[in-house]
């Protein structure tokens, strides 16, 4: 298909977005995820793709700084573009933006360089933050992909090292740990800290995509081995 590609609008402080490419085989789906993006402060579309050929030949052409890229566009696989991408523009970060929740998928994206695997359901919020974060160079993983990671840990013994934990909470977040670990609800939290439930929402995506963290007993555990909540009293 004949690629549609919009260019960069040009107007001051551009140069300090962060730069993207969207490839998906769906027109749609690319509206609104650029809508997505545009409607923050801090990211530009700078190209689209509806094909994982055309999505390397922008992604070579514009250097962005990150490409979101679907899974199972017709022609090239998106794996072969992702790989290509990573040999040819190293300083640009490809997260897989998808609908699949499938092992394989995943641990084909690991062996292609990716820095995220982001479903599509993913909240806005939530959605921009793992990308701001991908963007800084960490890692970006869906929180249900994480036990197909942990399936596959003994084939990635010599593969592309992942940062899957990073064991660093801010102030905010070890707050927001509190308050859930000791039986709030994520609207009670937000009232509490006087701030949005949304906020608190990304609080919660952020503390347990860095702890790996999956259901509210592994929470309160990990409160309690942190000291922010204190250890029961034996009895």
């Amino acid at each position: 298909m004949v690629l549609a590609v919009k260019t960069e609008p040009a107007f001051p402080g551009n140069s300090e977005r962060i730069r993207c490419v969207i490839a998906d085989d769906h027109e749609l789906v690319r509206y609104g995820v650029r809508r997505l993006l545009e409607d923050a402060p801090d990211f530009v579309v700078v190209a689209e793709a509806d094909d994982a050929r055309q999505a390397l030949k922008v992604t070579i052409e514009h250097r962005p700084d990150l490409v979101l890229l679907d899974i199972g566009m017709p022609g090239m696989s998106s794996f072969e573009a992702a790989r290509l991408i990573h040999e040819h523009c190293p300083g640009t970060h490809v997260v897989y933006l998808t609908l699949h929740e499938d092992k394989e998928y995943v641990r084909q994206a690991m062996r292609s360089g990716a820095h995220g695997y982001l479903l599509k359901d993913t909240p806005t919020a939530l959605l921009l933050r793992a990308l701001r974060d991908v963007n800084r160079g960490e890692r970006a993983w869906s929180p249900g992909i994480a036990p197909l990671l942990r399936q596959d840990a003994p084939r990635r013994e010599g593969a592309i090292p992942l940062a899957m934990r990073r064991s660093h909470l801010t102030a905010r977040e070890r707050e927001v740990m509190r308050l859930l670990a000791e039986g709030r609800t994520v609207r009670q939290a937000a009232s509490e800290l006087a701030v949005s439930v949304k906020t608190v929402e990304a609080h919660k995506f952020n503390l347990m995509r860095k702890l790996d963290i999956h259901n509210k007993a592994q929470l309160v555990t990990a409160a309690i081995q942190r000291k922010i909540l204190p250890a029961p009293i034996p009895m």
